[in-house]
């Protein structure tokens, strides 16, 4: 069927395939960029994604990689921006672990994941939850089993403890000690907990 003003085999209405686009590796190997190019390109890149957001070595490698560029390129641009400290993975680890714990309550076993997670070694997240010691955790948790326990004020005392133990464990606390601040928190709340069992 020919639609007015379309031309015999215009093609119109057709999808037109895109021939895949070459990675900044494959443009080097044929010879359509110098290395000295390709460090530019990602020189800028780096830069924009460090812009937007700080990042841990691991990130901006797998981000880099995304983009096509290869490790001759990435692995020394990364090591000259660990030099000049535009990376830092132990100053992010430790703005992570402030963060995650002051703002959102997350407890060090969470925190862990997601250093983990975003590539840092073990040894640099260890130092950087060293911050966090038993009582910060446990305070950091008190505070907020309160504000989960003010939000289901007025509803059956096993959906309050279920919901907030629940919420308290997603944010990387051990079942026991989320229980027992949830114990304290209904009990400062005026709810009956003396029937509740302690935990181990």
């Amino acid at each position: 069927m020919q639609y007015r003003g379309e031309a015999p085999g215009s093609g119109v209405g057709k999808r037109r395939s895109r021939a895949p686009r070459t990675s900044v590796a494959e443009r080097l190997d044929a010879g359509e960029i110098t290395h000295e190019e390709a460090l530019d390109s990602a020189r800028e890149a780096l830069l924009r994604i460090l812009t937007a957001a700080q990042k841990s070595r691991h990130e901006l490698e797998q981000s880099l990689a995304r983009k096509g560029y290869p490790e001759s390129v990435v692995t020394p641009l990364l090591e000259r921006f660990d030099e000049v400290g535009l990376v830092d993975d132990a100053a992010y680890a430790g703005t992570i672990v402030r963060t995650r714990h002051g703002e959102r309550g997350l407890a060090r076993r969470a925190i862990s994941a997601e250093l983990r997670r975003r590539g840092i070694d073990e040894e640099t997240a260890v130092e950087a939850l060293d911050q966090i010691d038993a009582d910060d955790e446990r305070a950091a948790g008190a505070r907020l089993a309160e504000k989960l326990i003010a939000r289901t004020r007025g509803r059956e005392r096993d959906v309050r403890i279920r919901r907030a133990v629940s919420s308290l464990a997603r944010k990387g606390y051990a079942p026991g000690l989320a229980f027992e601040l949830v114990r304290d928190a209904l009990a400062a709340d005026g709810e009956e907990t003396d029937d509740l069992p302690f935990a181990d």
